[in-house]
């Protein structure tokens, strides 16, 4: 059973949202409450749902109890209970998963970050797939990409490559792709149809903001250098590249993509800011490591998450140990939602398993 006041509390903020939207409010004001009570509404719907299905149930106890109800009534209030039950528990597992706390960042914009790792010229070739794949399924969820930097392979796909993705919740669907993913696959260039083994690291952080990581100037040494390869005379006499190092982490951060050396700055500056906040998250996630044990993945870099196995056609998420055949949907975009939301159920499922233990 859920607590009545919990969501005593949520219909009572549903209905003051309302009321506050015929009045007169600034245009501010309206984008969050509009927001709120957007984000509210299914859940509201789903508790007055809930209880009127608890209030059906209690109305067939007392039928069913009462000593004066015939048999026929009896055994027909007794056959639709079990439907009610059912309707009533989706309900409240539905309520419970509204109710988990939010992590904070889940409505941010994204930074992603593919480095190539094992595998030489082909573990850059599947570097750029993966980015097509987070691409179109970018794409797919009216969410923008853009890309930030990108060092090319030798033959195709990307040595690094860093983007920004742009929508409402990217952080919530995608912060789990975090990790090494690892593809079986013939390279074009094998002769003898051997299967090689590659692999690129992903990161996903949540794109910081000024308020969440204070960077003193006297904390940064900022070089502005010649941007490399190609770009002809401009190259040669402007020093548009930057390289920001944060001295207290020795976190480093190198653009030359740009002709502008402002924009480059901005742009080092951005990724500068979300690595910072990230490696404190990872700090403190770490630090409740033992609580967080039964979660789904240690967002750890190093930590092996999926194989793509071509010659199977097979899509192996080891976190879960689910395997989806169907390599090309998910590798092109379109599929990738069945892994990612798998992810989010079993998260969740966690955070439910853990709040039901500390009750």
């Amino acid at each position: 059973m859920l607590p009545d006041q919990k969501l005593d509390i949520l219909l009572a903020r549903h209905a003051t949202l309302e009321a506050e939207l015929l009045g007169q409010v600034g245009a501010e004001t309206y984008v969050r409450a509009t927001r709120e009570l957007a984000e509210l509404t299914p859940v509201v719907d789903a508790v007055k749902a809930y209880r009127a299905a608890q209030a059906e149930i209690k109305d067939i106890d007392a039928l069913i109890a009462d000593p004066t109800t015939d048999r026929e009534m009896r055994q027909l209030a007794e056959s639709e209970r079990p439907a009610l039950e059912e309707k009533s528990g989706a309900l409240e597992q539905q309520i419970r998963i509204a109710l988990l706390p939010k992590d904070a960042m889940d409505d941010r914009n994204v930074v992603l970050e593919i480095r190539a790792g094992t595998g030489g010229d082909e573990a850059s070739l599947f570097a750029g797939d993966l980015f097509r794949m987070y691409e179109r399924f970018a794409a797919l969820q009216g969410w923008k990409t853009e890309v930030i930097s990108a060092s090319e392979g030798t033959v195709g796909g990307f040595k690094e490559i860093i983007a920004e993705i742009e929508g409402r919740g990217a952080y919530a669907k995608l912060k789990f792709e975090s990790g090494v993913h690892r593809v079986q696959r013939v390279p074009d260039t094998e002769t003898q149809g051997r299967i090689h083994t590659s692999a690129a690291t992903v990161a996903v952080l949540p794109e910081a903001e000024d308020v969440d990581v204070a960077i003193k100037d006297a904390d940064l040494r900022i070089e502005t250098m010649r941007a490399g390869g190609a770009g002809g005379q401009h190259v040669n006499k402007t020093e548009s590249a930057i390289r920001i190092t944060h001295i207290p982490t020795g976190i480093v951060v190198t653009m030359q993509d740009s002709r502008s050396q402002h924009k480059n700055r901005a742009s080092a500056m951005n990724i500068l800011r979300s690595r910072i906040y990230d490696a404190e998250r990872q700090r403190m996630n770490a630090a409740r490591s033992a609580e967080r044990r039964g979660q789904v993945g240690s967002g750890d870099r190093s930590e092996r998450i999926r194989t793509y196995n071509f010659p199977q056609g097979r899509v192996t998420d080891h976190r879960i140990n689910l395997t989806l055949y169907k390599l090309p949907d998910v590798i092109s975009g379109v599929a990738l939602h069945e892994l990612t939301d798998a992810l989010t159920t079993e998260h969740q499922a966690a955070l439910l398993a853990a709040e039901g233990a500390a009750a």
